[in-house]
């Protein structure tokens, strides 16, 4: 018997009634039933998901089998088996909330063969909730996960060569309850001869379901933590220290760990404020560096850095500050030739902050610019700011000039 091109793999809990359409997609698609299987894993759903799963098997063209089983409280174990049932050259991890375009597997498969890429990513774009934009400025024939964006998208929802998975007996970790697919995605990026890139079609719709069911809206925040480590791990382990290194590690540091710092954090009771600085000390310990904080904003390079050298006090007056909607100073160094952004604790003694975790030359936010210097110094902001601030804002510097003139303020 002929192995099909794709084996479409799809864990279901409780996906009524979106679980309907995800399968409409599946027999939609444009490269035709006897090029694919559908592997469907119910593990223990109480809502007729696992009747809807028989009934498609029953009918549809498509090879499909549905394996149902005890619920394993994540989606690693349903995704695991789907993996070990699969005969097809390629294999995609269909989320049971989500649907294809049209023309995915046709399109993502032709980009795969036609380039003997292991990884091939296709356009995700978000119904009702937000989606990963920056990987889908043009298509990518032949790349890396250094050398694009995709470190930015390590859901599972991709075409993996099935062999690169076997050789490397890649599975999803099954102890994760939250950002498993992110692990095992990017150890397949790390492995896989070359990566692809489908920008120029909507492959994929990424559901935003009524209930808010989603595992990334749910759970306690101590599964970030314990995702986060994972997938530090990972990269230490395959990516020596220097420059790839640091910028893989961006990732976990800013879309799994900064949002456990950001200005919720002062709705917290101070037991859990804590707890989470408990749970941050070993990662920072082990992987916050200089290589790091450097390719962050400046906001979120603080607000890590006070986390990295246990400040609670400090990081909650940087969070009030951000709350209130306060803007920074921009204060210029023309002797160091450098832009700072003064947020609070700036050039504090007492708090020993670096200059450099204010850093902003070349990249500051396009807001409203606000300057310490003196009206005398006007002559040196004008010559100074398109190097200081970069080309982007000097027609912002200049419309800041009357302002300037008017003497220092602050909002």
């Amino acid at each position: 018997m002929t192995s099909p091109d794709v084996s479409v793999i799809v864990g279901v809990y409780n996906a009524m009634p979106y679980l309907t359409r995800c399968l409409e997609s599946v027999e939609a698609q444009t490269i035709g039933a006897d090029r694919m299987e559908l592997i469907a894993v119910d593990d223990g759903s109480t809502d007729g998901s696992g009747e809807e799963l028989d009934r498609f098997a029953a009918h549809s063209k498509i090879p499909t089998r549905v394996v149902h089983q005890a619920n394993s409280g994540g989606p690693s174990a349903p995704r695991n088996t789907g993996l070990e049932l699969a005969t097809g050259r390629w294999v995609f991890f269909l989320d049971a909330d989500d649907y294809f375009g049209d023309e995915a597997l046709d399109r993502l498969v032709d980009m795969g063969e036609r380039n003997g890429t292991d990884v091939v990513l296709g356009k995700v774009v978000g119904i009702n909730r937000s989606a990963p934009k920056s990987m889908w400025g043009r298509n990518l024939d032949r790349t890396d996960v250094f050398s694009s964006k995709v470190k930015f998208t390590l859901s599972a929802q991709k075409l993996f060569r099935r062999s690169l998975l076997v050789e490397h007996g890649l599975r999803f970790p099954e102890e994760l309850k939250t950002g498993e697919d992110a692990v095992f995605t990017l150890e397949a990026y790390l492995r896989a001869d070359g990566l692809s890139v489908v920008a120029d079609y909507d492959c994929y719709h990424l559901v935003g379901r009524d209930d808010g069911r989603q595992v990334t809206k749910s759970g306690s925040y101590t599964l970030r933590f314990d995702s986060a480590a994972a997938l530090m791990d990972l990269i230490a382990r395959f990516v020596p220290p220097g420059d790839k290194r640091d910028d893989l590690m961006v990732r976990p540091f800013t879309i799994t760990l900064s949002p456990q710092f950001k200005v919720g954090l002062l709705k917290q009771p101070e037991k859990a404020q804590r707890h989470r600085m408990e749970l941050a000390e070993p990662l920072f310990d082990a992987h916050w560096n200089d290589g790091v904080a450097r390719r962050l904003s400046v906001e979120e390079r603080l607000r890590l850095h006070l986390v990295a050298a246990g400040r609670l006090d400090l990081l909650k007056d940087v969070l009030e500050f951000i709350r209130s909607k306060q803007e920074p100073e921009i204060v210029l160094d023309h002797r160091a030739r450098r832009a700072y952004l003064a947020y609070p604790h700036f050039r504090d003694p007492s708090a020993g902050i670096p200059d450099s975790v204010y850093d902003a030359t070349g990249r500051l936010p396009k807001e409203r610019l606000v300057f310490r210097d003196s009206p005398t110094a006007l002559q040196r902001v004008r010559r100074g700011a398109r190097r200081l601030l970069g080309p982007r804002l000097s027609r912002a510097v200049a419309r800041t000039m009357r302002a300037v003139t008017a003497g220092p303020s602050r909002s």
